[in-house]
């Protein structure tokens, strides 16, 4: 498939997700990316639906890293895009700078809620810097969310905490994604409940499907 243009939607609710690993020892091949593998991994078994991907290597360069961001959504089309790695407080950590740098409107309760949650595991939690924010133009609008680097905190910030009986601790943030991409006229997404149950108000849920 050509990634020159906008991506063709296979239906009206098809997800287009870009994902974005940010590291210079990767993109140089000093060592295998695993940012990506886990991101896709866990979003083809918390949907549903399985999305459209589109994956990018960068180095932690700022105008690399939002030139990419810019192509993902402008140019591609994506709905949502993920990002991971960069976004500690190294010198050369400027994924939130980066992102910032292409935003529309920043979404704040995301970073909020990833730190709450990586806090019941590692109290160096307070030293991440992830944002979330929209990029927005008169025909398209994507959501655009930066993530840890390592997989396991990739799926605890994503999945949130449960006890051992399977309730919900922490909220994990994949929960309020889908309903931020219905309000930002994305596509109606469904997650399992097993992984992660989507919230939406009564009136904003449809009858489920399953792919």
């Amino acid at each position: 498939m050509s990634e020159q243009a906008r991506l063709q939607r296979r239906h009206s609710d098809d997800l287009i997700v870009g994902l974005v690993s940010v590291s210079d020892r990767a993109s140089s091949g000093q060592y295998q990316d695993a940012g990506i593998p886990a991101l896709q991994s866990w979003l083809e078994t918390a949907l549903v639906q399985t999305p459209q991907f589109v994956t990018r290597l960068v180095p932690d360069e700022r105008e690399t890293v939002s030139r990419t961001l810019v192509e993902l959504v402008d140019v591609l089309g994506c709905d949502l895009v993920l990002t991971t790695g960069g976004t500690g407080p190294a010198r050369r950590d400027i994924t939130p700078e980066a992102t910032l740098d292409v935003a529309t409107r920043e979404m704040p309760g995301f970073g909020e809620q990833m730190r709450q949650v990586s806090l019941a595991f590692v109290p160096t939690a307070i030293l991440s810097r992830q944002v979330a924010v929209l990029r927005e133009s008169p025909d398209h609008a994507a959501l655009i969310i930066n993530l840890p680097g390592q997989p396991k905190a990739i799926r605890e910030t994503l999945e949130g905490l449960r006890s051992a009986d399977g309730k919900v601790v922490v909220a994990g943030i994949f929960a309020a994604v889908p309903y931020c991409l219905d309000l930002i006229g994305g596509p109606y997404v469904e997650t399992r409940d097993d992984v992660v149950k989507a919230f939406r108000p009564k009136n904003a849920i449809r009858a489920r499907h399953e792919a």
